[in-house]
């Protein structure tokens, strides 16, 4: 193989429940070069979400599934090394969608260029990029919170929880709630400024979220799902809305889930549930950007991330991210 090497991350076998390093493998191909309106771009940061877990099963979704023997995809930012396309050069710093290897050979209409004076390169990836907005339009557009309500964060320190209970707290939420995995990220929910925070370990989540919300909660954030949910559907007042951002709770399950089960409190309360994709959501990106960038200056936002370097470990980043080994955003550096 002549000239430089790229190195990628494949899908090798679909999981069966929790995935393991042997359904990904590192691959090495050559470095591709841009034909008319793509951007050759060498990726220095990739994201690990959760929602990759549900493209790992040939199942029909909202997106289509990963490929066998192939890349996986998600967001990344890199540096334009070669342009074939108007208004992109190199040297360029843009967002795209095709992280899981060291090259990417980008389709410019995909690319999004992104000031690195602004902010930390890793920002558009996390506060500042999908990360961020998901928080924002979830908390402010789907579930519509207004000053004065209580709010209630599962999965609360990982990347968008930690955000929703900040951004809640600074559009005049009068109390917010979260739950995380650790006694470690309780300590820091308490110090982002949320009201109150438990450990999920501790004990039944409705009794926990009884405990810290005694009087009940308006808002619900969903990252979880399974026991969380059916806690906050007990513990919703009347009106109550959820915007169902994700439930990592039963992303590997093999049996269907056992909670919730008390979906029959929706009618007397009169309550809504919404599920949402950030997709949706890209008018209020400008929005969006403008009031974190502000608040993010003036100190009032704080964003955790969690770095592991290298692509060879991108899997390991995945699999930490889903047994909760990450404090905010994680991150892959190449």
């Amino acid at each position: 193989m002549s000239g430089p090497l790229n190195r990628e991350i494949h899908l090798a076998s679909r999981p069966d429940g929790w995935p393991t390093a042997e359904n990904f493998r590192l691959v090495e191909t050559e470095v591709p070069k841009p034909g008319p309106g793509q951007l050759l771009v060498r990726n220095r940061f990739m994201s690990v979400d959760p929602y990759m877990r549900g493209r790992m099963n040939d199942v029909k979704s909202y997106v289509p599934p990963f490929p066998l023997d192939a890349p996986l995809d998600g967001g990344a930012l890199g540096e334009v090394v070669a342009s074939e396309a108007d208004g992109f050069s190199p040297g360029d710093v843009v967002l795209h969608g095709l992280g899981w290897r060291e090259y990417a050979l980008v389709d410019a209409r995909s690319a999004r260029t992104v000031d690195p004076e602004l902010a930390p390169l890793s920002a558009y990836l996390s506060v500042l990029g999908m990360t961020g907005l998901t928080a924002y339009a979830g908390l402010l557009e789907v579930a519509g919170m207004r000053p004065g309500e209580t709010v209630f964060v599962s999965a609360a320190a990982g990347a968008v929880g930690s955000l929703v209970g900040q951004i809640a707290k600074l559009k005049g939420a009068a109390r917010v709630v979260g739950s995380a995995g650790s006694a470690a990220k309780v300590e820091r929910l308490r110090a982002l400024g949320f009201d109150a925070a438990f450990d999920y370990h501790d004990g039944p989540v409705r009794d926990s979220l009884k405990a810290a919300a005694p009087e009940g909660i308006d808002v619900y954030f969903d990252n979880v799902g399974g026991d969380h949910l059916e806690a906050a559907i007990s513990a919703m007042r009347l009106h109550g809305r959820a915007a169902i951002c994700g439930m990592i709770a039963q992303y590997n399950d093999t049996a269907p889930p056992a909670a919730p089960r008390n979906l029959a409190l929706l009618i007397g309360k009169r309550l809504t549930l919404r599920g949402f994709l950030v997709g949706d959501h890209g008018s209020l990106r400008e929005q969006f950007v403008q009031e974190m960038s502000d608040w993010l200056r003036e100190g009032r936002i704080s964003y955790d991330e969690t770095t592991v370097d290298g692509i060879e470990n991108a899997p390991a980043a995945f699999l930490g991210l889903l047994r909760g080994e990450n404090l905010g955003k994680m991150l892959v550096r190449l």
